[in-house]
């Protein structure tokens, strides 16, 4: 449904995938780098009556689900400013493209902790922030005077990588400042619940599907359609 894309990042270039037409939306990848089921939300997005963009992070890396050691070496190999450069340029690529004064976010795992970094950097360019089971922690915490947009957040109750009680605690922080934040916990889920392809063998589809319609009423609330 979508194509492959470049865009300006700061001086240089980035690619991406694309799909949709209406309100812009970008959707931020797993660790594991720009594979199908990110192409495959960007598609789903396109199907609800948004212009998806998935930036490739790794430019061009990528681990396959059984290559979780490779997933992490990508992953802490990110080049910090590279990705923010390439989250913002795909934020100018969507607005240009779309007319619209704002775009969304979603992000998963990784992508999810850098969606709440990228409404940072660029406030009010960002309309909707949707993190799945990610977000910054400690030392990865942005400046969150640029956050002006309101977050949903969907995250698992047993999850190690992002405990429900620390993003529960981010969010009070944050309401604290006078942000918007709801977070939903979905019971009895693992991390990485609402991914396609299953490689924590997490899935859950009657919280994904419960996820995804919030999802979308959050979006359309925030951006239209």
């Amino acid at each position: 449904m979508g194509e492959s894309v470049e865009f300006a990042s700061n001086g240089n270039t980035a690619g991406g995938y694309l799909a949709g037409a209406g309100p812009g939306v970008i959707v931020l990848q797993e660790w594991w780098g720009l594979t199908p089921e990110v192409k495959a939300t960007c598609d789903q997005l396109a199907g609800a009556g948004y212009t998806a963009l998935a930036p490739d992070l790794y430019h061009g890396e990528m681990a396959s689900h059984t290559e979780m050691d490779k997933a992490g070496e990508l992953m802490n190999a990110l080049p910090p400013d590279r990705a923010g450069r390439d989250m913002g340029g795909a934020v100018d690529f969507l607005l240009e493209n779309t007319g619209g004064p704002k775009v969304g976010v979603i992000g998963y795992c990784m992508g999810g902790m850098l969606s709440f970094i990228l409404a940072a950097q660029q406030g009010d360019k960002i309309g909707a922030v949707v993190p799945f089971y990610g977000f910054p922690q400690g030392d990865f915490e942005p400046d969150w005077s640029g956050l002006t947009a309101p977050v949903l957040g969907h995250m698992a109750e047993n999850d190690d990588f992002f405990p429900p009680a620390a993003i529960e605690a981010l969010a009070e922080k944050l309401r604290g400042m006078g942000k918007h934040v709801t977070i939903h916990v979905y019971p009895g889920t693992g991390h990485a619940f609402a991914s396609g392809h299953n490689a924590l063998g997490t899935a859950n589809e009657e919280a994904a599907d419960l996820a995804w319609s919030r999802t979308l009423e959050f979006l359309k609330a925030k951006l239209g359609s």
